[in-house]
């Protein structure tokens, strides 16, 4: 192989994995707060979908991502913001977390939820709660009030019962549609995904003034779940992760498989690796095998820093991983926020509910996308 073949090959496998030194600094444009949320992915088809019903949808997103901004710019901070988007959706029928969770096979709602602060990697979970309002409430109650990340069941409802936190009767979590779903689901012998035509797992990622990270999921499950099932959604790593040193990610979708690929985390790892790498010791060391020329020729050292915390590089990670999880059978999305504020979505479903706003005025919700139209999907980038 041709020096300069070869180095050209070497370089842009290096631009995915290359340390950023003042990548942050480097940013000039870079949103002083950045937020994004979904409330689920999945078979969003247009022609099931009314103009009257998209325009509800809408509006319940654009309210969730209305209470994070507020928070986001008057000085909040990630975590708050976080919570404060993450509430009216848990609130809303029109999701599945909280108040419109789906139905166990038992028929019960049963609702896990999780929380990850960027700035020291501290996280609370909870899973199979039936009494709080608001689940990722508790879930940062076990954060900051308890030694433990994860708590579950009754253990997770004695801990909540000192807290302070509102709860709810069964009547406040049941609908009649989540209802009809479960009774469909047993009369015609159906899974899961034959009567959930979407994972509404709700959830929120946010960059705030101090730089910090924060993300937030809360979900009912899947209809008829069995035997205790928990999904990725309360499991840190797989459903929430937040790092200040590469990104913060929420994620919704067949939580079997995100578990597997252990998708959050995942993809911030593979941006985290990159700002691991003394980028200037590995240029010097490639120098002594790879002419000055060839260098030169093929490769301005100065552009990796920029590269590297662009949006690119995101949507390149979670979507590679969200491809991981489409090879296994799982589909779904993600939600992400980058310490330098660039808000990603992916995923391989024909539609995700979802979000996002910044200081620069950005300010959109949408539904349709990905394997409908040809929009943000995850495919990934050779």
């Amino acid at each position: 192989m041709k020096t300069r073949s070869f180095f050209a090959v070497l370089a842009a496998t290096l631009a995915l994995i290359a340390n950023p030194a003042s990548a942050e600094t480097d940013d000039h444009d870079a949103p002083r707060w950045s937020i994004a949320i979904h409330g689920g992915a999945g078979t969003i088809a247009r022609d099931q979908m009314t103009p009257e019903k998209e325009a509800e949808y809408e509006a319940a997103l654009q309210a969730a991502l209305d209470a994070g901004k507020k928070v986001l710019a008057e000085g909040g901070s990630a975590m708050d913001a976080v919570k404060a988007a993450v509430i009216p959706m848990e609130d809303s029928p029109l999701f599945n977390a909280g108040r419109g969770a789906v139905f166990t096979w038992e028929g019960r709602n049963e609702l896990d939820a999780s929380i990850m602060d960027g700035r020291d990697r501290s996280a609370g979970a909870v899973t199979g709660v039936t009494t709080i309002k608001n689940p990722i409430l508790l879930a940062d109650k076990v954060r900051t009030d308890s030694p433990h990340v994860f708590l579950m069941g009754e253990g997770a409802e004695e801990f909540a019962s000192g807290q302070g936190l509102e709860t709810a009767g069964p009547e406040w979590f049941e609908t009649e549609s989540r209802k009809r779903s479960l009774e469909r689901m047993k009369a015609e012998e159906l899974s899961a995904l034959d009567v959930d035509l979407k994972f509404g797992t709700v959830g929120a990622v946010a960059l705030d003034q101090d730089g910090n990270l924060a993300a937030g999921t809360s979900t009912g499950g899947m209809t008829g779940k069995r035997w205790g099932r928990i999904g990725d959604a309360p499991v840190i790593g797989a459903g929430t992760y937040a790092d200040n040193r590469s990104c913060a990610v929420s994620a919704t979708g067949w939580g079997e498989y995100f578990i597997r690929v252990g998708v959050a985390q995942e993809i911030c790892t593979r941006l985290r690796f990159g700002r691991m790498i003394d980028f200037e010791a590995l240029i010097n060391t490639l120098s002594e095998v790879v002419s000055d020329e060839a260098l030169a020729e093929d490769y301005d050292p100065s552009d990796l820093p920029a590269y590297f915390a662009s949006e690119k590089v995101a949507q390149n990670a979670a979507d590679n991983v969200m491809a991981e999880v489409k090879e296994l059978g799982g589909d779904g999305g993600i939600i992400l926020v980058t310490p330098n504020g660039h808000t990603v979505f992916s995923f391989n479903t024909s539609g995700m509910y979802r979000g996002r706003a910044n200081s620069e005025g950005l300010n959109e919700v949408a539904v349709f996308g990905g394997a409908e139209t040809g929009e943000p999907s995850a495919t990934p980038d050779h």
